[in-house]
């Protein structure tokens, strides 16, 4: 009897002892799944790393016509509607009367014995090289200034020009002449306006052909009646607008002038870089000019 009380009791217990056993790890295996879902539920996936924006590429630096790429565009630009040749360089012998009332036009730029420019190219040369073949002719340049007349020129003076050209020092009188009355004023005075080398040119060749003065036909009352019309940058303006503004009334003064009537130094060759947007004149460049077609490649 009591052995079997005992055996009972021992089930009893050994029943006890596993029920608790088995609701401990039952337990233990709630906990590390609500532990593992609690871990899951607050453990944030680490953001990824913020992408650095892209580099801004640098914009291309302007160039003015001072450089020398730019300004042996301008001159071959020029030498295209004085001469019909981009060979500028060929020009310093060119020299004959257009009958623009201005008398002889010669040089690379066209000086003339009329407007006081060939009188200076002339008197350079001389103070460089003194009993040049020019210089007996300054006498009769000094009475023809300010008019058509021939003068005491003629033939003999037409001659010594074109011998001269082969002198460097001729060269050098002529390159001075342009660069001090003609390119460094243009060009200045279009930075001062916000224009880049585009306009620049535009500013050169108006005073190459009509002269830096101020009346209504010279380059001052060109750009005076442009401003009358736009803005330059410099004023805030648009830099397209204002440069139509300017080429509008270049052609108007060019048609006041049977002898500069023809317009398509303007029309068929500045205007057309205007309107394909080459404020920069970087090349290559297709223009016309009397009908002639010519390209710069680079």
């Amino acid at each position: 009897m009591r052995a079997t009380l005992r055996k009972a009791i021992g089930v009893a217990i050994l029943g006890t002892s596993l029920a608790l056993l088995l609701s401990g790890t039952a337990d233990a295996a709630v906990h590390k799944k609500s532990h593992a879902a609690t871990v899951k539920k607050h453990t944030k996936k680490p953001k990824p790393a913020a992408k650095k924006p892209a580099a801004k590429k640098p914009e291309a630096a302007h160039v003015n016509l001072d450089d020398p790429t730019r300004k042996d565009i301008a001159m071959q630009l020029v030498s295209s509607a004085e001469n019909s040749t981009l060979n500028w360089r060929a020009q310093y012998a060119y020299i004959e009367d257009i009958g623009d009332g201005r008398g002889y036009t010669g040089g690379i730029i066209g000086f003339c014995s009329g407007t006081g420019d060939m009188l200076e190219v002339v008197t350079a040369y001389t103070a460089k090289v003194p009993g040049n073949p020019l210089a007996a002719y300054l006498p009769a340049l000094r009475a023809v200034n300010g008019t058509d007349s021939h003068a005491g020129l003629g033939a003999g003076f037409v001659a010594a020009w074109k011998n001269a050209a082969a002198d460097a020092a001729f060269q050098a009188a002529q390159d001075a002449e342009r660069d001090r009355v003609y390119f460094n004023p243009a060009v200045a005075q279009a930075k001062a306006d916000g224009l880049r080398a585009l306009g620049q040119f535009a500013y050169y060749d108006a005073m190459v052909m009509h002269g830096p003065g101020n009346d209504a036909s010279s380059f001052g009352g060109i750009r005076k009646a442009a401003l009358a019309k736009a803005k330059t940058p410099a004023q805030g303006g648009d830099e397209t607008a204002y440069l139509n503004a300017f080429l509008d009334a270049r052609k108007a003064a060019m048609l006041t002038e049977e002898a500069h009537s023809d317009t398509s130094r303007v029309d068929t060759e500045q205007r057309v870089f205007l309107t394909a947007g080459n404020l920069d004149l970087n090349p290559p460049l297709a223009w016309k000019t009397y009908g002639d077609s010519y390209t710069i490649t680079g």
